[in-house]
Formats: structure tokens, C-alpha cells, sequence
């Protein structure tokens, strides 16, 4: 499955949900800044950091894969 996701589609995917919204300050910044906090417990807030985490973490994975031989590209 993830041999199928072309890096042309997820790369950008993955910025645009990592930085958005940019004011004040991008979701993700703020819900990883919650979990060191220890702060993070609302429903919500935990959907948040899934949702605009989701494609960072499968573009790590299909790089890794790649840079391990796994031929994820």
C-alpha cells in the first residue's frame, strides 16, 4: 500500500497539514507542545495531533523504507 503513495503526492500533503493554519501557530507545533507538556487529554486535541501528524509520520516510513532497502519508492 504504501509503495503506491508517490512521494509528488505526499510530500506536499504532509507540509500543508503540518503547517496549518499558520496563525498563530500550526496545530502540530501546538499539540506536540501539549504532549511534552503533559497537557494533551481532550479528545479534540488528541484528533488534532493524528490528523496533522498522519502524513509526516507515512513520509518518514516510506523514506525509511527506502533508505533501508525495502524498495518503498
Amino acid at each position: 500500500m504504501l509503495q503506491r503513495l508517490s512521494y509528488r503526492f505526499l510530500i506536499p500533503v504532509a507540509i500543508v497539514l503540518a503547517l496549518l493554519p499558520i496563525y498563530p501557530q500550526p496545530h502540530l507545533v501546538e499539540k506536540l507542545e501539549m504532549l511534552v507538556n503533559g497537557t494533551l487529554s481532550k479528545p479534540m486535541d488528541i484528533f488534532d495531533l493524528i490528523w496533522h501528524g498522519w502524513a509526516l509520520v507515512l513520509l518518514g516510513i516510506k523514506a525509511a523504507m527506502a533508505f533501508f532497502g525495502k524498495e518503498a519508492s
